[in-house]
């Protein structure tokens, strides 16, 4: 099988490929359109963001078998066109899962107990005690919209922390011991803190707007690891000015890039308040990008191939 990777991943993906047999072609650097001219024979694909798998693409590919993502989201895969020719598309949302949940526990503690903040005046050379008082965990509702791996690696960690998780996931029966299904309502009248885990898709497009955040019955933390654009940023911006929104941790934003390599574009006046305000700690798309999942999010990639195409 000639199997094609278009982005850098850990190298044991080709190694363990390799070592079973598969015939290996590295392009790292080739555009869009010129890749087109060099998939006819390719029968697996492996990515990761820097390249669309859209329609075009795949019906320049004749011969391909399957598309791997190396990590969770699928929006760079058109994935309706994939069924319909009979493409496996795989992903590897195991092999983040756990990077990621700690991530969002990392950024939940710094933004609720404004360590960055306090440490950042201390070092220059204020020691402000009453100004700084954080809020705790303790007794909160936390509120997980999407409980796939992601939601579920989240709600195992704040469940620790003495906290009632509830979810609301658009598939049914997914409770465990973790945390307990709700409705969207039930979720809006309840959560003191809200954490977002699902895809992109024409459904969750700016799913966090002005309706929803007016939904919200109280004033409430967000954190955002999932997709920039699930979160409406103007309307995001105001609810942190008035102080529906008590304060954001976005690893993600709508003005990314679609390989998620930088922003695109000139500031502009919501995303120059996010990156002054004191209410918002931002990371540059980094919760599942730790030195395990690099790792994990490859061996699972390679184990789904070999199991599938061996």
């Amino acid at each position: 099988m000639n199997i094609l990777l278009l982005d850098r991943n850990h190298p044991l993906i080709p190694e363990q490929l390799r070592a079973k047999g598969y015939r290996i072609r590295e392009d790292y650097i080739s555009s869009y359109e010129d890749l087109l001219t060099r998939v006819f024979d390719v029968e697996g694909i492996i990515i990761r963001s820097r390249i669309p798998i859209d329609e075009k693409f795949i019906r320049h590919a004749p011969q391909l078998k399957f598309i791997a993502r190396v990590g969770a989201g699928l929006e760079n895969i058109d994935t309706d066109i994939a069924k319909e020719k009979g493409i496996f598309v795989f992903n590897s949302p195991e092999g983040n899962r756990d990077t990621l949940a700690e991530h969002v526990v990392g950024m939940l503690l710094v933004l609720m107990n404004r360590l960055f903040i306090s440490s950042q005046e201390v070092k220059n050379g204020l020691w402000l005690r009453e100004e700084n008082r954080g809020e705790e965990l303790l007794g909160k509702t936390i509120g997980i919209i999407g409980y796939g791996h992601m939601g579920k690696a989240v709600a195992k960690r704040l469940s620790g922390f003495g906290c009632e998780v509830v979810f609301h996931d658009i598939l049914p029966n997914l409770a465990d011991s973790h945390a307990r299904e709700v409705s969207m309502e039930e979720l809006q009248q309840t959560a003191d803190i809200l954490s977002l885990h699902v895809p992109l898709n024409a459904g969750t497009f700016y799913m966090v707007n002005e309706n929803f955040i007016e939904g919200m019955k109280k004033a409430f933390y967000f954190i955002n690891t999932a997709r920039g654009k699930n979160v409406n940023t103007h309307d995001l911006v105001k609810a942190l000015q008035s102080g529906k929104i008590k304060g954001a941790a976005l690893d993600v934003l709508e003005y990314e890039k679609s390989s998620f390599e930088n922003l695109e574009g000139k500031k502009n006046e919501d995303l120059s308040f996010l990156l002054r305000s004191e209410k918002v700690l931002l990371t540059p798309h980094i919760a599942g990008w730790s030195v395990q999942s690099k790792e994990k999010l490859a061996r699972y990639i390679v184990d789904k191939i070999i199991s599938r195409f061996s």
